[in-house]
């Protein structure tokens, strides 16, 4: 095998409970047509048996053992230190893989240096025919930082007809399986591990274009995602840690000034969204928008931290981040619930054309 051009990628796959989910995964993985890699499991302090299952099932993973609950963001982060690979591939372990998907993710990674991250297209498992709610086919945000994808806005998801089979630059590649070069990943930081879990993508994707970066998805790679093996899409956790993620992007990705000016717009829209949870009698999430900002109120060290660490990142202007039509001008709430507009290409068709130039 030709290192050069077939260059070693480690899998990392942090995993919490669950036998028969990481089986189906590295069942999956055992069929790929990309020989050199290396399979790492982060075993993310389970209390079943399921990683002694898998020990004693196959011998051809490495496997890191956490003695505290680290979240994804950790666990990845664990998983790199030990990596080989001059490529990461992060990936749920409650995925099942087409046997080229690495091919052409390792294809478009290497078409330019610029390039550092791509994702596949995410389908959903249950639903073939369907884009996966997490990440679709490339991630979004709005200029308020909350995300969405081609195919998916917020719970509108799209059938696939092959409307967003071309591969185009995108803000952020889902969590759910994406490739990244290991030296950017190292120069960047990593993971941000005070995420724990949700948007540590987003973070990550963000500090890309930060240093003068890019992003993509490639729709020829395709796998199938279960979701919501490890916490429910229903879960009040799930809103809190998204909710909080994406206040602490807003508050330390951006300029201060533009920050300052954004978030009492986003904090109006944080109150509108809790009472629409109210109002749906989920009282557990209507109150973790308010444990998310409690926690920006409590933590401001931490966010002056994160600005001061993100500061040394940048080489590039918020102007010319946003003049790259990554991130949408408008408010996606107001688009989706307001103006009905539930799909992506009704939403983002025109800044797509200037983004479809492949490298």
């Amino acid at each position: 095998m030709n290192q050069i051009h077939n260059p070693i990628v480690s899998i990392i796959i942090p995993h919490h409970n669950n036998y028969q989910i990481l089986k189906g995964c590295i069942d999956s993985l055992n069929k790929i047509d990309y020989i050199n890699h290396e399979i790492i499991i982060v075993d993310d302090s389970s209390n079943d048996n399921s990683i002694q299952k898998i020990k004693d099932e196959y011998n051809n993973l490495i496997i890191k053992k956490s003695s505290k609950r680290l979240g994804y963001a950790g666990a990845c982060n664990l998983g790199s230190k030990i990596s080989k690979g001059h490529y990461l591939l992060f990936l749920n372990n409650d995925t099942i893989h087409k046997p080229d998907f690495i091919n052409h993710l390792i294809n478009k990674i290497n078409k330019n240096q610029k390039i550092v991250a791509v994702q596949p297209k995410i389908k959903n498992i249950h639903n073939k025919d369907c884009f996966d709610y997490a990440g679709a086919s490339g991630g979004f945000i709005d200029y308020l930082v909350f995300p969405f994808a081609r195919g998916r806005i917020f719970n509108s998801i799209e059938k696939d007809t092959g409307q967003y089979n071309n591969s185009i630059k995108v803000f952020w590649t889902s969590g759910t399986a994406f490739i990244t070069k290991k030296n950017v990943f190292e120069q960047l930081g990593g993971f941000d591990d005070k995420l724990f879990a949700h948007m540590e993508e987003i973070d990550y994707c963000w500090k890309c274009y930060l240093a003068g970066y890019e992003c993509w998805v490639e729709p020829k790679s395709v796998i199938y995602h279960y979701g919501g093996q490890t916490l429910p899409y229903d879960s009040s956790r799930k809103t809190y840690f998204n909710h909080r993620n994406s206040l602490i992007l807003l508050l330390t990705n951006y300029s201060l000034g533009l920050s300052l000016y954004l978030l009492p717009i986003r904090l109006l829209f944080e109150i509108i969204s809790s009472f629409n949870d109210f109002i749906k009698f989920k009282f557990k999430h209507f109150f973790a928008h308010y444990m998310a900002i409690i926690f920006i109120v409590f933590n401001v060290k931490f966010l002056l931290q994160r600005r001061k660490k993100i500061n040394k990142i940048r080489i590039i202007t918020d102007k010319e981040i946003l003049d790259q039509k990554i991130i949408f001008n408008e408010s996606i709430v107001k688009k989706y619930f307001i103006f009905r507009k539930v799909k992506f290409n009704d939403i983002m068709c025109a800044e797509e054309e200037t983004r479809t130039l492949t490298p």
